[in-house]
């Protein structure tokens, strides 16, 4: 049980708000101490990990391009573009995302979306324009971070269960070894196409959220209309 430590290294140190890049590499570091492991071993399994997945690290070239962008007005630019949509409301902004994000995901489009890459620069300024028109006070730091938690919430479902109907993905893959090793034989494309029915109850959910949200900022739009009244 004692390489169990990290767990608890990684619960501590989020809990107290610690550098999560910290935290992550002291918790495995006394996971491989822990483990029996030299720290020689430790650090050059530390190495080998970063060298077989540096091409994670590619999604990092796009951030300078999206500061540079948001400099540049981006954000404003998208939220002007939505003002000027009557038709527009918070949750419809989000439920078009969702669709857009769940079916390029379903083609395999994984990287198209994204927190740092569309919620952040595009999305939340878009939902955020289109509860100003309707007349919800974004200026209320709760009514802003609920508008931009269900943003990312779109981005989260779309992906998490439009990436299951494509066949050449990694939780495919990783469903398909399971099943093996517990003596289930199944073809990814099974699995892929039983994804579908999930996907489409996961769309119709969320959907249903993100348009009930639009009720929620309305209510709170008259209670404080009735506040400021009486």
């Amino acid at each position: 049980m004692l390489p169990l430590i990290g767990i608890l290294i990684v619960v501590a140190g989020f809990a107290l708000r610690l550098n999560a890049l910290l935290v992550v590499t002291l918790a495995g570091l006394a996971t491989g101490l822990a483990s029996g492991q030299s720290l020689p071993e430790v650090i050059a399994l530390f190495g080998k990990a970063f060298v077989e997945s540096r091409y994670i690290a590619i999604v990092w070239l796009a951030l300078p391009v999206i500061g540079m962008a948001e400099r540049a007005g981006l954000r404003e630019h998208a939220a002007t573009a939505i003002s000027s949509i009557k038709a527009a409301t918070t949750g419809r902004v989000m439920l078009v995302y969702l669709a857009l994000r769940q079916a390029t995901s379903a083609l395999g489009l994984v990287s198209l979306g994204g927190h740092a890459q569309m919620v952040r620069p595009l999305v939340a300024p878009m939902a955020e324009a289109a509860a100003e028109q309707q007349g919800t006070d974004t200026a209320n730091v709760r009514v802003r971070d609920r508008i931009r938690a269900m943003a990312a919430s779109a981005d989260n479902v779309g992906l998490f269960f439009g990436e299951d109907v494509f066949v050449a993905i990694g939780s495919i893959l990783l469903i398909r070894g399971f099943l093996e090793q517990n003596g289930i034989v199944v073809e990814p494309l099974q699995l892929a196409r039983w994804a579908i029915p999930t996907a489409l109850v996961a769309f119709a959910v969320h959907g249903a959220r993100l348009l009930w949200f639009d009720r929620s900022l309305a209510a709170d739009r008259n209670t404080g209309t009735a506040e400021r009244e009486s």
